[in-house]
């Protein structure tokens, strides 16, 4: 937070809660934690006016489309002419130099322009079995320490793909999430990779 990176914030938040949840927390004192956070998460929001145009951009894209809404405007461009099957990889238009680094946050933009929505599904499918797997690990982890340490593995990659998904169709402001494994970025990937292998590590020693 105090950096700042609010979005990264963001995904620690999700997974802790997660944790929370699996470790058999009451349903009351998580809503109760949850509405503590939304008046943090304004304060923060208010207390930033880069983070109050991100809102703004938002909702209102075609308010300000060379300045806060550009890259939401651009990344929509992208995905709509992929349509079902897209326009071939390495066939993307919006990817030289209309859409602010593409190979980072915004890579699903990019996929979704090239694959389609065949394509693009297919990624979603990758990572939902990831999660899947992960939640399994959890649930036949030979203890509670494995167990709570496979959840939170698995939500904060489930809440970062969650998170950099939205930002790409709208359904979320922008913030500067990556997307697991796909997203240019060697200090991301190598995190991800370690909770991958401490994920793996578990289900090594899962009960059958």
């Amino acid at each position: 937070m105090l950096q700042p990176d609010l979005g990264t914030g963001v995904v620690l938040a999700g997974a802790t809660l997660l944790i929370i949840f699996a470790a058999g927390s009451r349903i009351l004192h998580l809503a109760l934690l949850g509405l503590m956070g939304l008046a943090g998460f304004t304060g923060l929001i208010l207390s930033a006016p880069y983070r109050l145009d991100r809102i703004s951009g938002f909702l209102y894209p075609w308010k300000d489309p060379l300045g806060t809404g550009y890259q939401i405007i651009q990344s929509l461009l992208a995905i709509g002419p992929g349509g079902l099957v897209g326009l071939g990889f390495d066939h993307s238009l919006q990817k030289h130099s209309y859409l602010p680094e593409p190979q980072t946050d915004f890579i699903f933009s990019i996929i979704g322009e090239e694959l389609g929505f065949i394509g693009g599904g297919f990624v979603l499918a990758l990572f939902a079995v990831l999660v899947w797997r992960g939640i399994h690990t959890a649930m036949t982890a030979p203890d509670t320490f494995g167990s709570l340490t496979a959840i939170g593995i698995t939500g904060m990659v489930f809440v970062q793909v969650t998170i950099n998904i939205g930002v790409v169709i709208g359904v979320f402001p922008v913030t500067g999430i990556t997307l697991p494994l796909i997203s240019y970025g060697g200090s991301s990937l190598t995190l991800m990779l370690t909770g991958l292998g401490i994920l793996l590590n578990i289900s090594r020693h899962a009960r059958t």
